[in-house]
């Protein structure tokens, strides 16, 4: 059984389009082939001088910190130094790479977090120790970052990651999901998303026409994109879009497409 290590960059996250994120969901996803959480840490970079000034801040810290315990998460809470006019830092990047070259010997899989390039030499130890690295990130995670993992997965497309305004299990008729645009035809006027329907570690089959895939793919017509998107960027798989899925006498449709997230 495989032993897999998560390490969040939770102020990374939180910035860069991952508020609200589920981390039992990310338990989940890390552990998708029954493998072994052995090492669960947050890094969280936590103002001192604001939680004397701002009850509500210090509040809201201290039960985030405790749902995370709850979901058997080590937190490591590290002070933000004031260095004036406004500018902060933390020293997150240095103890998340530390810990990850310190367990990765331990490790088959690590799942990181983050968005920022400072993790790239980390990333290159643990990998020499034979350790599989796979990212997850939302918003402007850095491309050197992304190529030299050896799995990057948008957490928007991840389902129950982050919330999503619906009534409707992720991936069932009426629900909203988010995919990428990967075919489309300009001269037709249309092409095919695919979303990730469920978690499993099949990751790597694509084709959705195969049962073991976790993707499944739905057409999309031009007019169902939101008026102001420029579709000749399309086909993509780096612009991340949110849609209801929709069954008619064709099958499975995307309506009310909108873009969440581009590089």
């Amino acid at each position: 059984m495989l032993r897999v290590g998560i390490f969040v960059d939770a102020h990374s996250v939180t910035l860069h389009g991952g508020y609200g994120l589920r981390y039992d969901n990310l338990r989940r996803f890390a552990c998708r082939d029954n493998s072994i959480p052995v090492k669960m840490s947050v890094y969280l970079a936590y103002d001192l001088s604001r939680a004397r000034e701002d009850t509500s801040y210090e509040a809201k810290t201290t039960r985030f910190c405790e749902v995370l315990r709850d979901f058997e998460y080590k937190v490591f809470e590290r002070p933000v130094d004031r260095l004036g006019d406004g500018v902060s830092r933390s020293c997150v990047d240095v103890d998340i790479s530390v810990d990850i070259t310190r367990y990765a010997n331990d490790l088959d899989r690590i799942v990181l977090l983050s968005n920022s390039k400072e993790y790239v030499p980390a990333v290159k130890a643990a990998q020499e120790m034979g350790c599989r690295v796979e990212l997850v990130g939302f918003d402007n995670v850095d491309e050197t970052l992304k190529k030299e993992v050896d799995l990057f997965v948008s957490g928007y497309v991840i389902p129950g990651l982050l919330p999503v305004k619906s009534p409707y299990e992720w991936g069932t008729v009426g629900s909203r999901v988010r995919g990428v645009c990967y075919d489309f035809s300009h001269s037709d006027g249309y092409g095919f998303l695919r979303y990730m329907s469920k978690i499993n570690d099949k990751l790597w089959v694509t084709d959705s026409r195969s049962a073991e895939s976790p993707f499944k793919t739905v057409f999309a017509h031009v007019s169902q994109f939101e008026s102001d998107f420029d579709t000749s960027f399309l086909p993509s798989r780096e612009l991340i879009f949110e849609f209801d899925l929709v069954e008619n006498e064709k099958g499975l449709v995307a309506e009310d497409i909108i873009l969440v997230s581009a590089p």
